[in-house]
């Protein structure tokens, strides 16, 4: 069995561990009852309660809570793996976007990028598609980032490590939902501005949140302006050694890029309380953000031919969606609950570079002009039927259909002339999703609960363009058991146990994306070099499937906290892998030429495994003292394999070996005034890709700070420091060729801190 215990800094574990045997000697009182309960969306109140049942049978499967104490209860009682994440934990750090938030809780990595800039939000160190991302349950389309989602906007966050049927099985790394803000209790607004600046660059928003009810009517509303820029400084050298010693290419770069962005983001949610039993909620959703780079590229050669000795780039791109979602929930007379969704979205992209070489082997210079664009409509609905069976047992039936079109434009000039004119400008795909599922959750005793379930869904992607025509058919089952048992010896531990099916299906680009031509040899009457290939998509890839195991211990403390330790493993089929080779191609200028293109394939099985290790607690729960000190931390360690990649270091693309976090909080007694911190690390690692290619990624260090002073319950003002140590991040790749040279890059990239001054306010 390979060593699931990579190199790590053990003294996290053992504290860890420490301050699970200290939690294990306290003395706590017996929990109350809890019953089994699975993720529900935010619209639905209770999984699966009854109008028609007694008032105390309809809560033990209702959700209310958003703060910690309650948000902890309800990881507790769910019968399926759920970690909540409520306002307490979205407000502390004050942070700008929702991708600051998540890079702190256990086992989510950013991915790519300096530190403070965000990035792919990545569960277990597992790539793009492997972390199915949710907004109130539905996926979003593509482009929508959660860096556009203000933290002030969210009513909680749910990290979901297993799968589960209604939420769908597009998770083999886990799911995260981002439940947004609902509250129609008490009228009231909230106005929260805030400035600061990011490295040199300024940056200004604000928002307003307004809500309130009436005897018929729930509403909510929240809007979000801002504006601000980032600056983007880096260096590369790519060094070409041949087989006898000699440089063949010595090269660098160095750019600079400065990127100014602006936009709202808005959404709201209406409640129609219908008639006893039925409501219906309608949210809109609006993103729009604009943005405008300029930036200076210059290369240096030693040795080799350079395409260009300077590179000027000047580039506009704006970016919005609008969504209407609907939810009609009604009680039946068998005592069920049926529950109808409803949603449509479009989103719209269009963004232009202008870029001018000059210099380089041609002498000359070339002018180059990408005009590209994308529109996307889908519409989607869903039905579910939830009945309270029994004492603690309840079941759930539902199907679910969804249909996009998209479209995709591009114009590519060099000096004036269409680049690969031959596959046309357009591209229309076509995806439609059908799914039917089932699941049964059952609190078989005090001590033993379960959920079992299953979802079947099938997947179709047309496409009809100059390209090719695609049309590619997969469906998956996917069955899926949990279960909780809590040791009779102390009500406040229990034990977690999952086996289930997941999967990732490849996504519109993968399957009909149209070649693009690399950048350091665009003239398609010569060959490329392997280490710059063009790149295309593939219409012949399959689902990758994945069997998943969960293990997990859980200790709740008497003050709220927890300490948990959750080992996991997944074996993966059909494993995604973008694989060179060289082709004879449509689009090349000279007879018999050949180019090396990358495109993503099915190349086999992979394995990963990781524990997770998490601590929350006051100092209180571990020593006898008044201090109201909060403490926080979290480690997880990953290792993967992948079969058909040769040792060593043949993980999962972009996974590292561990990532940890440690966080404090503490309020001043007597004082409005309260600090804390978060420091966040990612080791430096490497990856065996494919094809003879060796990824390098530095270590990330993220230390955040905040101040923050109440001046009464309802005004307050936060100071936030995030990325403090701004260090610099580092990045390369080697690539071993056949006739024996090798070619070597790396990168470093300047990181930059961001501090900020918000004014908190609630009327």
């Amino acid at each position: 069995m390979p060593d699931l215990h990579p190199r790590c800094p053990s003294s996290l574990a053992l504290a860890v561990l420490a301050l699970g045997l200290q939690a294990q000697a306290q003395t706590a009182a017996p929990p109350p009852a809890a019953a089994a309960s699975a993720p529900t969306a935010a619209a639905e109140p209770a999984a699966a309660a009854s109008a028609a049942k007694p008032e105390a049978a309809a809560q033990k499967v209702e959700i209310t809570g958003s703060n910690a104490p309650d948000s902890q209860d309800e990881r507790r009682r769910a019968s399926a793996s759920r970690i909540v994440f409520g306002r307490e934990e979205l407000d502390r750090m004050g942070d700008s976007s929702v991708g600051e938030v998540l890079k702190r809780l256990p086992g989510v990595t950013m991915g790519g990028g300096p530190p403070g800039r965000g990035g792919q939000v990545r569960m277990r160190g597992m790539g793009g598609g492997y972390t199915q991302i949710l907004i109130d349950g539905q996926r979003m389309p593509p482009g929508f980032s959660l860096d556009s989602i203000p933290p002030e906007q969210v009513e909680r966050i749910e990290v979901m490590r297993a799968p589960v049927a209604e939420y769908g099985t597009r998770a083999i790394a886990g799911t995260i939902n981002v439940v947004m803000r609902s509250d129609f209790k008490r009228l009231a607004n909230e106005f929260r501005v805030g400035a600061g600046v990011d490295g040199s660059q300024p940056q200004v928003g604000g928002t307003w949140i307004k809500n309130g009810q009436t005897e018929s009517l729930g509403y909510s509303s929240t809007v979000t302006v801002f504006r601000g820029g980032q600056a983007n400084d880096s260096s590369s050298r790519t060094l070409t050694t041949e087989a006898d010693g000699s440089t063949s290419l010595d090269q660098t770069r160095q750019s600079t890029f400065e990127n100014r962005r602006s936009g709202m983001f808005a959404t709201g949610r209406l409640q129609f309380r219908l008639a006893p039993g039925s409501t219906l909620d309608l949210q809109p959703f609006f993103n729009a953000v604009r943005s405008h780079g300029s930036g200076l590229t210059t290369l240096d050669r030693v040795a080799g031919e350079a395409p260009y000795t300077q590179a000027t780039v000047d580039s506009r791109s704006q970016w919005q969606m609008g969504r209407l979602n609907g939810t009609w929930l009604t009680a039946l007379p068998d005592g069920g609950r049926l529950q109808l969704r409803f949603g449509s979205s479009l989103s719209a992209s269009d963004s232009r570079s202008e870029r001018q070489e000059t210099g380089g082997s041609s002498g000359t210079g070339v002018a180059r002009v990408e005009d590209s664009g994308q529109r996307e409509l889908s519409a989607d609905v869903n039905g579910k039927y939830s009945k309270l069976l029994g004492e603690g047992h309840s079941m759930a039936t539902g199907f679910e259909f969804a249909h996009s079109r998209r479209e995709d434009r591009k114009t590519s000039l060099a000096n004036g002339v269409a680049e690969l004119a031959v596959f046309g400008e357009n591209l229309e795909a076509r995806t439609q999703r059908a799914a039917l599922y089932a699941q049964d959750e059952w609190e078989w005793s005090p001590a033993l609960s379960f959920y079992v379930g299953a979802r079947w869904e099938g997947i179709v992607t047309e496409s009809d363009s100059a390209l090719a025509k695609v049309n590619n058919r997969s469906s998956v089952l996917t069955p899926l058991a949990h279960l909780v048992w809590k040791l009779p010896d102390n009500p406040r531990d229990q034990v977690r146990a999952s086996l289930t099916r997941s999967y990732r299906s490849p996504n519109t680009g993968q399957l009909i994306a149209r070649p693009s031509v690399s950048r350091l040899y665009p003239d398609l009457g010569k060959t490329n070099q392997p280490t710059s290939p063009d790149s295309a998509g593939n219409p012949h890839l399959k689902p990758e499937l994945a069997w998943g195991l969960e293990l997990a211990f859980e200790h709740y403390l008497t003050a709220g906290g927890i300490v948990s330790a959750n080992a996991y493993y997944r074996r993966i089929d059909d494993l995604i892998r973008t694989v060179r080779s060289l082709e004879t191609v449509s689009y090349t200028t000279a007879p018999g030429i050949q180019r090396w293109v990358a495109r993503p394939q099915n190349i086999g099985r992979a394995d990963a495994a990781g524990l997770e290790l998490e601590a929350k607690a006051r100092a209180s729960d571990l020593w006898t003292t008044d201090l109201p000190l909060s403490l926080r931390a979290n480690a997880s360690l990953m290792w993967s394999r992948v079969d058909q990649v040769p040792r060593p270091n043949n993980r999962l693309e972009g996974q590292p070996r561990y990532t940890m976090n440690l966080g404090a909080d503490l309020p001043f007694k007597g004082t409005p005034l309260t600090v804390g911190g978060n420091w966040n690390y990612t080791p430096a690692f490497e990856v065996q890709q494919i094809d003879n290619q060796v990824y390098r990624q530095g270590g990330k260090s993220v230390l955040d700070a905040y101040a923050l002073w109440r001046f009464s319950a309802d005004a307050s003002a936060r100071l936030t420091i995030s990325n403090a140590q701004a260090r610099r991040y580092d990045t390369g790749l080697s690539t071993s060729l056949a006739d024996g040279s090798v070619q070597t890059t790396d990168t470093r990239a300047r990181s930059y801190a961001t501090v900020n001054l918000r004014a908190e306010l609630r009327f």
